[in-house]
């Protein structure tokens, strides 16, 4: 495989970044996941992360050089990060679920599969056409579904940044897989939450990534139109931005043709801290968790899970 890959995440003007993202190749299959831990409830974080965590520690596991299944792989490990926040939740009696939403992909054998649960969304693009882009799990997206509301009225709808699926909490998820994408040379793959596309048109995200050969460059340039627009309403922002095939000559490129047949590489993007010029109240800095908190509290799932499956002799 070949191919050009960035990603990023800025906090924008919120207390803490709660996104998670991350990818992870083999020699012959390549994982993108990002997760946008969900604010309006508690330590929305943790089940970011540890839906990244899940799925690159399985990818790690299981793609020795390919998956068996890409998309039977999306969709058994993301229904897992749900049962294991839900099994935390009881365990130690949380009064809310940890949620999350997600967008992971996998790339293999030339072919592109997806899946998502949430608002955050995948864009594949082939030079100035966007062929494919994920439908968000949104309240404002069902009421136009329905024909109740117009394209116009979503952006300004009361329930915009509404969403009805997700990762964790009392009902299971939907997790929208879709079809399977022919790759060509030069196509590009974006993942992003809705931090980057909430104040971006389509068009505008189209024209940039179409505009700018260097996916560096094209992911740094939304993100500061996206950062410019939302001014200090600003949510955080994530992005990991593909091109596939060895169009590009950049620092970024990556060649799998001499990787062992075992080995796996992961790169998950280091977690940003609160800034001065974000708004906090007291409140707030108390509920922040910090990454030694979160880690432990990812540690103490892995050993609730542990003692559930000695207990049933799973």
């Amino acid at each position: 495989m070949k191919f050009t890959i960035y990603q990023n995440s800025r906090q924008g003007q919120r207390v803490h970044n709660e996104d998670r993202l991350a990818y992870s190749y083999s020699k012959d299959s390549l994982l993108l996941v990002l997760a946008d831990g969900m604010g309006g409830h508690r330590h929305g974080d943790i089940a970011a992360q540890l839906a990244v965590k899940t799925l690159t520690d399985a990818f790690q596991r299981l793609a020795k050089p390919l998956l068996n299944s890409p998309a039977k792989f999306l969709t058994d490990h993301i229904q897992q990060v749900h049962d294991m926040i839900e099994n935390v939740t009881q365990t130690q009696n949380l009064a809310e679920s940890p949620r999350t939403t997600i967008v992971a992909a996998v790339i293999q054998r030339g072919y592109l599969y997806c899946a998502h649960a949430g608002d955050s969304r995948l864009y594949h693009l082939r030079g100035n056409h966007l062929l494919f882009r994920t439908e968000d799990h949104s309240i404002v997206q069902s009421l136009y579904n329905r024909g109740l509301i117009s394209k116009q009225e979503m952006a300004t709808h009361p329930y915009k940044n509404k969403i009805h699926n997700c990762i964790g909490g009392k009902e299971a998820p939907k997790i929208d897989l879709s079809n399977r994408m022919e790759l060509l040379e030069g196509d590009t793959v974006l993942l992003c939450t809705d931090g980057l596309w909430g104040c971006l048109k389509d068009t505008e995200i189209k024209s940039v990534l179409n505009k700018y050969d260097d996916v560096t460059e094209a992911t740094n340039v939304l993100m500061d139109k996206a950062e410019k627009a939302a001014k200090e309403h600003g949510d955080n922002l994530s992005a990991i931005t593909l091109q596939w095939g060895d169009k590009q000559l950049s620092n970024d490129a990556v060649s799998t043709q001499q990787m062992p047949f075992s080995e796996t590489t992961t790169i998950i993007n280091p977690v940003t801290h609160r800034t001065k010029n974000a708004h906090v109240t007291d409140e707030q800095v108390i509920d922040d968790f910090s990454d030694e908190d979160i880690e432990k509290t990812l540690a103490e799932i892995q050993a609730a899970l542990i003692r559930t499956k000695q207990k049933t002799g799973i």
